[in-house]
């Protein structure tokens, strides 16, 4: 019963903020997308390669994606209000939505495996070591062989909290270990965000090819 009522309020924690604040004022939205296109764009992918976004929001990356002719994407969130504003805002068939917890996983256990798994800012809110034990395991499983996951999260540097919750902050060291000897780390690097408050957010940035 704790585990049913603890992912009811991460929901609704997720849907407040996305039905309360603007977009824009976001403490994590984003203008400037230019390092995680860098390292999407050092996969070769084909565009009609399957690209899954976790914890999607309200991301502007997908527009982006679908500007450089991305034609199989999949976003997914705890939060049916942000994407159900996705949604709206896009309005395309090129992408599929699924509401999931990925600490309970459901519907992404359905989808076929993907060429691209992109988490900018979610692992990191998984404080408890069996839902960073559950993550990782969906990740694994759920990438083709040559695939790619680009994992960008608070950097050990970086502040214990974000929207009002614990973090799990990581080093590249780490995220090597968690991956483990079936994925090569390809690219790294550090890159601090500017938050629309003008605080500063450190990250690490990777990227790794499943063998």
């Amino acid at each position: 019963m704790k585990e049913i009522a603890k992912n009811k309020d991460l929901r609704h924690h997720w849907n407040k903020k996305y039905t309360k604040t603007p977009d824009e004022q976001l403490g994590w939205y984003e203008t400037d997308l230019s390092k995680t296109i860098e390292l999407i764009e050092k996969t070769n992918l084909n565009k009609d390669s399957n690209i899954l976004i976790i914890g999607a929001g309200t991301t502007t990356l997908i527009d982006e994606l679908l500007k450089k002719n991305y034609t199989n994407i999949t976003a997914t969130d705890i939060s049916e209000v942000a994407l159900q504003k996705l949604k709206d805002r896009i309005n395309t068939d090129k992408v599929k939505f699924i509401i999931d917890d990925l600490t309970k996983p459901k519907e992404i256990n359905k989808i076929q495996k993907v060429d691209l798994w992109i988490d900018r800012a979610v692992l990191h809110f998984f404080t408890e070591k069996k839902d960073r034990e559950t993550y990782f395991n969906l990740l694994k499983r759920n990438i083709k062989s040559n695939g790619f996951a680009l994992i960008a999260q608070f950097n050990t540097d970086g502040a214990e909290t974000c929207s009002g919750l614990p973090v799990f902050r990581y080093n590249k060291e780490m995220l090597v270990i968690e991956l483990g000897k079936e994925f090569d780390l390809t690219e790294s690097f550090n890159h601090t965000y500017i938050m629309p408050s003008g605080n500063e957010r450190p990250y690490i940035y990777t990227l790794f090819k499943k063998k």
